[in-house]
């Protein structure tokens, strides 16, 4: 039997034939001959699930960083040169696992090479030094197309690359600043003279960093472009971890990037190459000058030494126009340069260049000299909020993932599909985001199935969408669906989608939620929540001298209308003790509960394994520091934390959480109450899952209360309460 060499948990990527992506956890097997993965972690003589012989003739291709609902994996593929059609694409949330990985097969691949060698078969092999790195080690997501070919062409040329990478370089708009520019190159290129980056001054020393300035003629800056400014500084982690908070666009970022306000994924090019909408947030009197926001190409590569390259290039796109109230800046170069250092005292170091040169735009660049630099000094000064996060964070003990990224809908696309959504009969209309999160939903299922791959066409390239597949997607979305009517519900609080509203509550985005994967028994990994199982469809802000309990018994309230309509509703009932009660009240809906759902077992379940299970994940998006660290964003189990009450009616349960009942939430409550006005709360609700079996855990709803004032609530009217 041959020699265990490597093993562990995987993540099995690809896409079927639709086009659908997907990830399955496997356990991998890496022999001394043979590449195998199991469904589970393999015992006594099972068998596996697909094998692949590893000898002199297998290459390892770097495919990237692929999404699939908006997690991030890094992607390898192993074949043999003699077949690739015969071939196993691996990935890992962690790039420093998939790294690993690679080193590996590559090592075994080596040892078959130099066997054969000795016993006088010759494989062909030559190590690639790129033309243009002036001294510097090769990267080895950039030397991969030519020489793949080649390998087609004739397994006898001399010039054959064993290893290949998959990913086609820096778009030709996005310039490299990282690589020097011989000054002959650049005589003889005019538009290249301006990103010469070969001549730096020192322009201060600012937060631990060295803070540089190009020096460059003004001439042949663009008019309103800023002078190309980096900092530079050194932060005590691996090069790794700091490329996965640089790739970041979640929450993380916000502890770390005082410019970051919101960013999401526009498009996947390919593994290194994406397209990004990102908001700033600049403190230069934002009373006074309106926010920016950037659409920009991201491309990234890791070079042979270790080092990471991220480069970015603003780009227009038509999925992300303007938007009202923002003005979009202008990168004209930028990124992040992450190069490993020698260790001190046993704990890596790294160096970090943060380049940018961008032109903001607007009124404020041209009237008041100073906006520009400080804005860009502000953005620069995200290498020390790396330095201070990675020192004041403890060291992981799971492995780090690569964020997670929310694809970005189409304004323009959208408003067309809308019109068009319009002009037919009020019964047919649906709106597009409810499709589109019906269609991640079933593609979220999709991605836990048992099936088996090898028939998916899980290693094929995704075909370009037919014209007849678009017609059928088009009939689709018109197609006459059944749904709930939502204008029968009516609650004293106002629902308000925009962003600046107040007084107001909004469904939140369940991909802001992570919940338990399909493996969290196995892994502890989490996934984004995605669509709920309910709709929420009306809120209620009373208040009262006293409690007020059963408030689904109130005639004409949301709860009772649904009861009418056959419908089944959830009620969460939020009470807020005090000299004057209040309660904030929600109502989920759903056509009916499936039977044998985790859902369906807690509805009719006892008090005590509903205690066990209801779980609410808490967040302040808005909001004063000390409320925001005092909630938190930990995920609790309502019934451990407060007193709840359970009221099961013919159609609904309403749910009473008693949040007066615990000291520690009641001092929390003091801080909330008292700047209510100034919070935009998240609020999500779910069961929790615990056996493989009621995994992964899926959302009853999620909320957004925003700017909430407490003279706005109103005074109901309940009858009588026949249940006690």
């Amino acid at each position: 039997m041959s020699k265990v060499v490597y093993d562990g948990w995987m993540v099995r990527y690809g896409r079927r034939k639709i086009g659908r992506s997907y990830i399955h956890m496997r356990y991998f097997v890496l022999e001394t001959r043979l590449l195998a993965y199991y469904k589970r972690k393999p015992q006594d003589n099972v068998v596996p699930i697909k094998t692949l012989p590893i000898d002199g003739n297998c290459r390892v291709e770097d495919r990237g960083l692929k999404t699939h609902h908006g997690h991030m994996v890094y992607v390898l593929s192993v074949y043999n040169k003699k077949d690739k059609y015969n071939r196993v694409t691996m990935a890992a949330f962690n790039i420093q696992e998939a790294l690993i990985w690679k080193e590996k097969i590559e090592s075994i691949i080596d040892q078959h090479q130099e066997s054969q060698g000795t016993n006088g078969n010759k494989y062909n092999s030559f190590e690639y030094k790129s033309d243009m790195d002036n001294g510097r080690n090769a990267s080895s997501s950039d030397h991969e197309s030519q020489f793949s070919a080649a390998e087609d062409e004739d397994d006898s040329h001399p010039n054959l690359l064993r290893r290949t990478t998959i990913g086609r370089g820096p778009p030709e708009s996005v310039f490299d600043w990282t690589k020097e520019i011989d000054s002959d190159l650049a005589n003889q290129n005019g538009s290249n003279q301006v990103f010469s980056r070969k001549y730096w001054r020192l322009l201060q020393c600012q937060n631990g960093l060295r803070i540089f300035e190009e020096l460059l003629d003004g001439d042949l800056l663009p008019k309103s472009c800023s002078r190309a400014m980096k900092a530079v500084g050194v932060v005590e982690a691996s090069c790794e971890d700091i490329f996965e908070l640089v790739m970041s666009m979640d929450a993380t970022r916000f502890e770390w990037d005082c410019s970051f306000q919101y960013g999401s994924l526009v498009e996947e090019v390919d593994g290194h190459t994406a397209i990004l909408y990102h908001r700033l947030q600049l403190d230069w009197f934002p009373t006074l000058v309106w926010p920016r926001d950037l659409c920009y190409v991201r491309y990234w590569r890791r070079n042979d030494d270790g080092s990471y390259v991220v480069l970015f290039r603003s780009r227009e796109h038509e999925n992300c126009g303007p938007l009202p109230g923002y003005v979009r800046a202008h990168i004209e170069s930028g990124g992040f340069n992450i190069s490993p250092l020698k260790p001190l005292n046993g704990r890596p170091r790294t160096q970090v260049q943060h380049l940018m040169q961008i032109d903001l735009k607007g009124w404020g660049v041209g009237y008041v000299s100073s906006f520009q630099q400080h804005c860009l000094l502000q953005m620069l000064n995200s290498v020390a909020g790396l330095r201070e996060y990675v020192s004041q964070t403890d060291e992981r003990t799971a492995a780090p993932r690569i964020p997670v990224m929310v694809n970005m809908t189409s304004a323009s696309v959208s408003s067309k599909r809308n019109q068009k959504l319009q002009e037919t009969p009020h019964h047919r209309t649906r709106s597009l985001d409810q499709i589109r999160a019906a269609n991640r939903n079933a593609s979220m299922m999709d991605e836990y199935s048992d099936e088996e791959e090898d028939f998916q066409g899980a290693d094929q390239e995704v075909m370009p969408p037919s014209p007849e597949r678009e017609m059928k997607k088009t009939v689709l979305e018109e197609e006459p669906l059944d749904q709930i009517d939502f204008s029968i519900f009516l609650g004293n609080l106002r629902r308000d989608d925009r962003d600046n509203s107040r007084n107001c509550w909004r469904i939140s985005d369940g991909n802001n939620f992570r919940v338990r994967s399909k493996n969290f028994c196995y892994d502890k990994s989490k996934i984004p929540a995605g669509k709920p199982l309910m709709d929420l469809v009306a809120a209620d802000w009373f208040k009262d001298t006293k409690r007020m309990d059963h408030v689904a018994r109130r005639p004409g309230c949301a709860a009772q209308v649904a009861s009418e309509k056959g419908l089944f509703s959830l009620i969460v009932n939020v009470q807020v003790p005090g000299s004057t009660h209040y309660s904030m009240v929600f109502y989920f809906v759903m056509k009916e509960l499936t039977s044998g759902s985790l859902l369906q077992r807690f509805v009719d379940g006892d008090d005590e394994f509903r205690n066990s299970r209801m779980k609410l994940i808490p967040s302040v998006p808005k909001g004063s520091w000390i409320v925001r660290q005092s909630v938190g964003s930990t995920p609790c189990l309502l019934g451990k934390a407060v007193d709840c009450n359970y009221i099961r009616g013919p159609k609904y349960l309403e749910i009473d959480v008693d949040i007066g009942s615990s000291t520690v939430a009641n001092g929390v409550l003091g801080l909330v109450i008292g700047v209510i006005t100034s919070l935009v709360v998240d609020m999500a609700f779910l069961v929790q899952g615990n056996t493989p079996d009621e995994l992964p855990e899926q959302l009853i709803g999620a909320v957004r209360a925003s700017h909430i004032e407490l003279s706005a609530a109103i005074v109901p009217k309940l009858e009588p309460d026949t249940t006690e």
